[in-house]
């Protein structure tokens, strides 16, 4: 009979090392084309979705949400391809889509505040790169 228990304590180990790159990439800094500068709240996956779909929220304290479509699509857009993309690999399986958001403070997922500021959007991979997909 095959034991699940190295399953199991591998599955751990995952977890406790994305635990782990979570948070010290929560102090990363990043400056967007926009010229604001955000940082990672948290990392989420196996939420909801058609497929496995990665959640990369992001907190940029000056977001406004009066910035003009282009520059929140190129910002968007940035997040995915330079910080997504390339943590992909570490990550474990690859995802069907992948939602960028950034706003203006830290939030719970799911739960409505008229408080905070939000823009996300949702890109499918496509040869090492993100496409957009309209929601």
């Amino acid at each position: 009979m095959l034991s699940v228990k190295p399953y199991f304590a591998a599955l751990a180990l995952w977890a406790s090392v994305a635990a782990a790159q979570q948070d010290e990439a929560k102090e990363e800094r990043l400056i967007l084309p926009s010229g604001l500068e955000a940082h990672l709240h948290e990392t989420i996956w196996n939420e909801r979705s058609t497929g496995l779909a990665y959640r990369f929220r992001f907190v940029a304290p000056d977001l406004t949400g009066q910035e003009d479509f282009e520059t929140k699509m190129t910002d968007l857009e940035y997040l995915c391809n330079s910080y997504a993309v390339p943590r992909l690999a570490n990550i474990g399986p690859q995802p069907s889509q992948i939602v960028i958001s950034i706003a203006n403070r830290e939030s719970e997922f799911g739960v409505i505040d008229p408080d905070v500021i939000q823009i996300f959007e949702a890109y499918r991979l496509n040869q090492g790169g993100c496409i957009w997909e309209m929601f």
